[in-house]
């Protein structure tokens, strides 16, 4: 009998007893009575774990004589130190280099060990900025990160924070702005060398504060591990930082996402649960909701724990344009912290002496209505851009966009549109993406890669004179018509004010018919 019966444990129950255990020969009656009984890869792992915490001599032997192939080529592959320095030495011996602990790097290779057991909190969202000002994207974070922590403390009864973090050159005044927009703290590092996206400094700081290290002053406002969720914006600076940080903060990351929403969630997947066969519900989970490379379907991603390792922040990288702000308040109350750590000079290494400023382009996020204009304004493309123009200025916000077709189409312009069709304008998969409350598509397809650029908008209305066309599969309302007579039609009734936004969204505003 051993004074430890594996069978009777789950994974993780037998890893808290495991860890009273200091002698190596009960720990070898262990590792075989489970070898002869449920023989589960996870608890074999968990015993040669605490095997070789004791530094027991012989553990190699154990590992090889598992019965388990995938146990024995791992064995061959991730050798002991001793091992290393053995062949360190041979190689000394024959008149080369010592080993500089380099030269078989993946031989070497151990996998990181998240923090078990640790204490999470908190939704923190890193603020992109440019030019000294927020972008809208970082606003659109934190109010979906605010209702997020609000449903929270609702369903879980606990008063978790939003936390803004942001760095740059004279950024405490926006800092104070992300308090107005929903920030419970707003934590920022101010250093005239962070003026710029730099991917180094910005690493280092971001796990600095995610990890609470520094001055008393800089963190005495948290007692906690790391952060519970973590948002970046899916920017060309905020995708790569997502990616640095969260491989810095050993966790995973979900990319482009377009919706979140935190619930419980029950997996009986052994990678998971430690053991197959057994069910177990993870709280508090950030469901992340992406389009996947169809743009007909959705994936949600979960960031879960294994037995023994634990993958925090739960983070996601999100789309621009797929939430809204909340209103502005500059009289709410929360805390702004400076940020205290030394920045090592290398870090800097590179140093933009010059640079010039591009040409604005055209932003189509953040408007109320998008026209869309694809392909069916083949017969006459000048006059097909003119009448969505005509379109877009007769409501209060609204913007235009085209289709990948028009951007590769040899169509012949007049000078006044000719700009209008450039690829600043598309919409889809290698163009914008953009979530507005109501979204007319004239004369477009409907190709995936388009989808994938508007489908998250609140009322899709197509026109088009082919009713098989793709874009019917996605639309709220179908206009069966050709977008020569359907959008001067259109624009004459908002013009007179016979149709409102509204009105066209709930698909009162047409003649057409789905």
């Amino acid at each position: 009998m051993t004074e430890i019966e594996p069978g009777e444990h789950t994974v993780d129950e037998l890893n808290e007893r495991l860890e009273t255990v200091d002698d190596e020969e009960v720990l070898e009656t262990v590792l075989e009575a489970e070898q002869s009984g449920q023989d589960r890869k996870t608890a074999r792992e968990a015993i040669r774990s605490r095997l070789e915490a004791v530094d027991a001599p012989g553990n190699e032997e154990n590992g090889a004589s598992g019965g388990d192939e995938d146990d024995e080529s791992a064995g061959e592959e991730e050798p002991d130190a001793g091992d290393d320095e053995s062949a360190g030495e041979e190689e000394s011996d024959d008149g080369g280099e010592e080993d500089d602990g380099l030269t078989h790097p993946t031989r070497d290779k151990r996998h990181v060990r998240a923090l078990a057991d640790g204490d999470y909190e908190d939704m923190w969202v890193f603020c992109e900025t440019q030019g000294g000002e927020l972008l809208e994207v970082s606003r659109e974070m934190l109010g979906k990160a605010r209702r997020l922590m609000d449903q929270f403390s609702e369903d879980y009864g606990d008063e978790e924070r939003v936390v803004a973090y942001l760095m740059g050159d004279d950024c405490e005044g926006l800092a104070e702005e992300c308090i107005a927009y929903g920030a419970d703290v707003a934590l920022y590092h101010d250093d005239t060398r962070l003026e710029r996206f730099l991917h180094k400094p910005y690493t280092e700081i971001s796990a600095h504060m995610a990890r609470g290290e520094g001055t008393a002053e800089s963190t005495d406002w948290r007692d906690y591990d790391k952060p519970r969720y973590i948002l970046f914006p899916a920017t060309n600076n905020g995708r790569d930082l997502s990616a640095k940080v969260q491989a810095e903060l050993d966790s995973g990351l979900a990319s482009d996402c377009s919706d979140l929403f935190i619930e419980e969630n029950e997996v009986s997947n052994p990678v998971k649960t430690g053991e197959p066969g057994v069910k177990k519900t993870f709280e508090k989970v950030l469901h992340m909701k992406r389009p996947d490379f169809s743009g007909f379907e959705y994936s949600t991603i979960l960031c879960l724990d294994n037995p023994g390792r634990e993958f925090h922040p739960q983070g996601a990288s999100i789309i621009p344009g797929s939430f809204d702000p909340i209103e502005r308040d500059d009289d709410r109350e929360g805390d702004v912290i400076e940020h205290d750590m030394e920045l090592d000079e290398d870090w800097f290494r590179v140093e933009i002496t010059e640079y010039d400023q591009l040409e604005a382009g055209v932003d189509l996020t953040g408007h109320e209505v998008v026209v869309c204009l694809g392909r069916g304004i083949a017969d006459d493309p000048t006059v097909g851009m003119e009448l969505g123009l005509d379109l877009v200025d007769a409501f209060e916000d609204a913007e235009l966009a085209i289709t990948r077709g028009i951007v590769t189409s040899s169509y012949q312009f007049e000078g006044h549109v000719e700009r209008y069709s450039k690829e600043e304008r598309q919409i889809g998969e290698t163009g914008q993406v953009v979530a507005p409350q109501l979204y007319i598509a004239a004369g477009v397809s409907g190709a995936v890669q388009h989808k994938v650029g508007m489908d998250q908008s609140d009322t899709i209305v197509a026109i088009n004179t082919d009713t098989d066309a793709r874009i019917r599969d996605f639309s709220d309302y179908f206009i069966e018509g050709d977008l020569f007579e359907v959008l001067p039609r259109l624009t004459d009734a908002v013009e007179a004010g016979e149709t409102t936004l509204e009105a066209v969204a709930d698909g009162h505003g047409g003649d057409g018919h789905e």
